[in-house]
């Protein structure tokens, strides 16, 4: 009984210490998942508490089933949007961008240590592909503001590159252990058995999930654990006919997630607990089973093996794998960087010790290393580096917080918070007489706080800075609303910064527009279009086109908030914002000269 005792007070003590540390992590800029591997390693053999713990089945079964609730909640959270501009370079991602990054890489393990080229790719696979924890944790809670087709593409890969990541191990390890059993053609026939009915699962049960859901009346904390043992029901399942669980598991959780009832609420509430636990549990676990004086003995290993993949491997992978789909460069170089390691190459790791390979707990010790770096290199400069590679895009158009209250289960309201900021238009102005375009009959105050305490709203309350407002609201008025609360003068300028000084309604034709007068025939122009047939033709045809169709045409691929378009030397205009269709809603006109004065 002691010891039983025991274990759980020290359980929950490294997973109180976790969640305690994570409040350093904004302030010190480190990546919140490295704090709990530290936790881990603290409480290890040659930490503070010196926890003996070397149970590789034990954590490999953590593992396996915190990654299956990660991917379940990444998947609630992912929206069909994502798919329409990231699905194509994701999945090519997912596939080819494993498979390169594991051959480059490969070549380079096999040389730096001297191994037989099987283990050297086996290392490659192990840390090939990237992480779900990671990516999620750190792409949306890492306080940037991101363009959708850079965000999509780096969520749904990192959600649908553990398959094949997890069968190149399976495969390689079988290679090292009996290679004159294994074929190219078995493994072909392996991989595709793997997502064939890791798809089909996934599909199959999500659709009959999201069905489900409305139909059924529970309290409301029992829809999360019915997901959850669903999900995990599916996961287990599909591996055990012989297809990928994750990418399983992954497509539930999209399918019901986008199957907005009034169950769903309450199962992104909870699964968000859920999976801060997983990921807290699973990085203490694989902090408590490395032996850190191990790693610090191949640190060199694992600065090479990091250096050369996110220098080299990564980047020709990944524009090899999206250049085909009209990726800027800038795009490309930020979709290399954010190649995040996580738990998922630590995890994977475990199986070749298990497995009895020689050479395996080298190999972990070296997966180790190369994951931390990761998450110490990468991890912290995604702020940075979204600035250098000019990813990042102007965001004053998001509530502080949204809550959801189902009056039906077909009809829900909608409650927003809004802070007023130093300097915004909402200062001076009564809580409902902030803007004229959105019906009264769709917003009404729910709570006005100031100092911390409910305000009576009548007709002579006038907002202050620092105000608390909660709207109840049906419509898709928020981003509005937000704009109200949070463009400051700041705000302003930044965003005018970005997208030029004008605005433009899409159905405007470029040649209507007095900007141009003068300029349709311009020496530029027509030597830009010498090349192609009839240039005058083609500028012709030009200033007769919509913004939005000359946008379109000029991008060649499905437009997001960011996206930029040269009208000739001095003019550019640049996507401001798109309909959850696709459609273009506002574009900004950008004229170069006096982006550089300001």
């Amino acid at each position: 009984m002691d010891t039983l005792n025991i274990l759980y007070l020290v359980g929950a003590v490294l997973i109180f210490a976790s969640i305690m540390a994570s409040t350093l992590s904004a302030r010190l800029g480190v990546p919140l998942l490295l704090l709990f591997l530290v936790v881990g390693m603290l409480a290890g053999e040659e930490g503070i508490l010196g926890i003996e713990f070397s149970q590789y089945g034990i954590a490999n079964f953590v593992g396996q089933a915190a990654l299956a609730c990660i991917l379940l909640d990444g998947g609630l959270r992912t929206s069909f949007k994502s798919f329409r501009v990231g699905l194509k370079p994701a999945i090519t991602l997912a596939t080819w961008g494993v498979l390169a990054t594991v051959m480059i890489l490969g070549v380079f393990v096999t040389w730096l240590l001297d191994v037989d080229w099987r283990l050297g790719l086996l290392m490659a696979a192990i840390v090939g592909s990237t992480d779900a924890a990671a990516v999620f944790s750190l792409l949306r809670n890492g306080g940037v503001k991101l363009n959708d087709r850079v965000q999509a593409t780096l969520e749904l890969e990192s959600g649908a590159n553990d398959p094949l990541a997890i069968l190149l191990v399976t495969g390689l390890i079988a290679l090292n252990v009996d290679p004159a059993g294994q074929t190219v053609l078995g493994f072909l026939g392996l991989l595709l058995q793997q997502l064939s009915f890791g798809l089909g699962m996934g599909l199959l049960f999500g659709y009959l999930l999201a069905r489900l859901l409305p139909k059924i009346l529970l309290a409301e904390g029992m829809y999360a654990i019915l997901i959850m043992s669903a999900g995990l029901a599916v996961f287990a399942a599909t591996n055990l006919i012989g297809g990928s669980g994750f990418l399983a598991i992954y497509l539930t959780g999209v399918l019901i997630g986008n199957h907005k009832v009034r169950s769903t609420e309450h199962v992104m509430r909870v699964m968000d607990s859920f999976a801060w636990l997983s990921q807290a549990v699973l990085f203490v676990v694989l902090g408590l089973l490395v032996t850190p004086s191990n790693v610090i003995d191949v640190w060199y290993y694992s600065v090479a093996i990091a250096a050369f993949m996110i220098l080299v491997a990564r980047p020709i992978a990944v524009y090899s794998s999206v250049k085909p789909f009209k990726f800027k460069d800038r795009e490309i170089g930020f979709v290399s960087w954010v190649g995040l390691r996580g738990a998922v190459p630590i995890t994977l790791a475990i199986l070749p010790v298990m497995a009895g390979i020689d050479g395996a707990f080298k190999l972990f010790d070296i997966a180790f290393g190369v994951v931390v770096l990761s998450l110490i290199l990468q991890g912290t400069t995604i702020p940075f580096m979204a600035d250098l590679f000019k990813v990042r895009i102007p965001n004053n158009k998001d509530p502080e917080e949204e809550h959801e209250v189902w009056v039906s289960d077909k009809a829900s309201i909608t409650l927003y918070q809004f802070q007023v900021k130093s300097g915004a238009f909402a200062i001076g102005r009564h809580p409902m007489g902030i803007s004229n375009r959105v019906n009264p009959n769709e917003i009404s105050v729910f709570a006005l706080v100031r100092g911390k305490q409910i305000i009576l709203v009548d007709d002579s309350t006038k907002l202050k800075f620092g105000d608390i407002v909660w709207y109840a609201m049906r419509g898709n008025h928020a981003s509005q609303i937000a704009k109200i609360f949070n463009d400051t003068t700041l705000d302003r300028k930044a965003i005018d910064d970005f997208y030029g000084d004008w605005l433009l309604s899409p159905s405007v034709k470029l040649g209507d527009l007095p900007f141009f007068t003068g300029v349709m025939t311009s020496e530029s122009l027509v030597d830009k279009l010498k090349s192609k047939p009839d240039p005058e033709d083609k500028i012709t045809s030009m200033w007769e086109q919509t913004v939005a169709e000359y946008v379109k045409d000029s991008l060649d691929m499905a437009p997001v908030s960011g996206d930029t378009v040269t009208i000739n030397d001095e003019w550019s205009l640049v996507i401001k914002e798109v309909d959850d269709k696709g459609k273009l809603r506002t574009i900004g006109l950008k004229h170069k000269e006096l982006a550089k004065a300001v």
